[in-house]
């Protein structure tokens, strides 16, 4: 006997985890909450968390580091992609998450790890890729930007952190603190959310006991989506949208009369909502006041950018009683730091390995194959030949 269908699994407990509990009230990754962690972690001690499963002593986190430091370069065969992709990317026929994608999968043909899924292996190659991923997105936009890849034998600076030598791959320029501290609180926020679509998907394709990159491939694909992680670059695109519709300054008229429009076009708005979080998303205020902080020390123009972000907030708060998402002030945090918006997406890739492989090494540790039953609703059984 089966019973009703659920439209996108909306409720449906799908399996036990250890890694992370989205909550109303909280988001809990292995026992420490989402604020704590803004506030007092780095996104090094968060990915050790919870790969390794445990917070690190000062000895693990060193060697953690520099683990990670070690495995930043990457391979010639993907550098060598990269600079063949570079045509397709401004063409338009691949975006970054595409490319970034292949080049996960090409890491997966080069990994002497790659066919074994043991704990050890797992473990091993899942730091390789929390190494690796921020370089790819780096020499892929030096190559966007028609410049030369920054320390390509060694995958940036040793002696800058992890979100730090993201910023210098992408840009050549060893960003300040401030800077820095945006984009590894943000690495923080973005690094699991239980069953979500993407580490769902990983897991139900390590649950045949498919390999992690192969895994990771999949998830890096579902993350590409606009309902996804695509939502932050949607939700910036938006912004422009409105920016560019109203004219520089943000009359409060004009934002209205364009979100009354949006609403009458029954548009989706980008950056609003989630599935799980009916009151707020935790983590949208902590990256909202970090931006904010970062738009003052700019300039009008950013401000500018927040005050118009902050009005759309209100709107949608006020007229439809629903609040954003960690994307919506994530795009306009990126923007005031210069990051190109179509590199939204993949830096949430560098921070979501994390979760990702976590979640994949607790499948294969405890698996079993994940096989739905579908309500099948086409027709009736009828005859070939009746």
């Amino acid at each position: 006997m089966t019973t009703a269908a659920t439209k996108g699994l909306e409720g449906i407990i799908a399996g036990d985890t250890q890694i992370c509990s989205v909550e109303q009230g909280a988001l809990i990754y292995r026992g420490y909450e989402i604020h704590d962690l803004a506030d007092h972690a780095t996104f090094e001690e968060v990915a050790h968390l919870l790969l390794v499963g445990h917070k690190p002593d000062a000895k693990e986190l060193r060697f953690f580091k520099d683990e990670l430091i070690a495995n930043r370069a990457l391979p010639t065969q993907v550098i060598d992609y990269l600079h063949g992709a570079g045509p397709m990317l401004k063409e338009g026929t691949a975006v970054p998450m595409d490319v970034l994608r292949t080049g996960v999968s090409i890491l997966g043909n080069l990994d002497k790890d790659s066919q074994d899924n043991s704990p050890g292996a797992n473990l091993r190659k899942a730091k390789r890729l929390t190494a690796k991923i921020p370089t790819i997105i780096g020499h892929m936009q030096t190559i966007i930007d028609g410049k030369g890849l920054i320390a390509p034998n060694t995958g940036g600076d040793a002696n800058l952190c992890h979100a730090a030598n993201l910023l210098y791959l992408m840009t050549g320029a060893k960003p300040n603190a401030e800077y820095t501290k945006v984009l590894d609180v943000s690495l923080i926020l973005y690094a699991e959310h239980d069953y979500n679509a993407s580490t769902f998907a990983s897991r139900v394709i390590s649950a045949t006991l498919s390999d992690m990159h192969g895994a990771v491939t999949g998830a890096i694909a579902a993350l590409k989506g606009p309902l996804h992680g695509g939502a932050n670059e949607a939700a910036m695109d938006m912004l422009s949208e409105i920016r560019r519709d109203i004219g520089p300054v943000n009359d409060r008229a004009k934002i209205e009369a364009w979100m009354h429009k949006a609403f009458a076009d029954k548009r989706k708005l980008m950056g609003f909502g989630h599935r799980v979080y009916k009151n707020g998303d935790h983590r949208a205020p902590i990256l909202h006041g970090l931006g904010r902080r970062v738009a003052e020390q700019r300039g009008p123009e950013f401000v500018g950018l927040f005050e118009l972000g902050e009005r759309v907030q209100q709107i949608m708060n006020d007229e439809k009683n629903i609040k954003p998402n960690v994307d919506f002030p994530c795009g306009m945090a990126y923007f005031t730091m210069g990051i190109p918006v179509p590199q939204y997406t993949p830096i949430f890739v560098a921070s979501r390995i994390t979760g990702w492989a976590a979640h994949i090494m607790e499948q294969h540790a405890n698996n079993r194959l994940i096989r739905p039953i579908a309500s099948y609703t086409g027709p009736a059984l009828r005859e070939w030949n009746g």
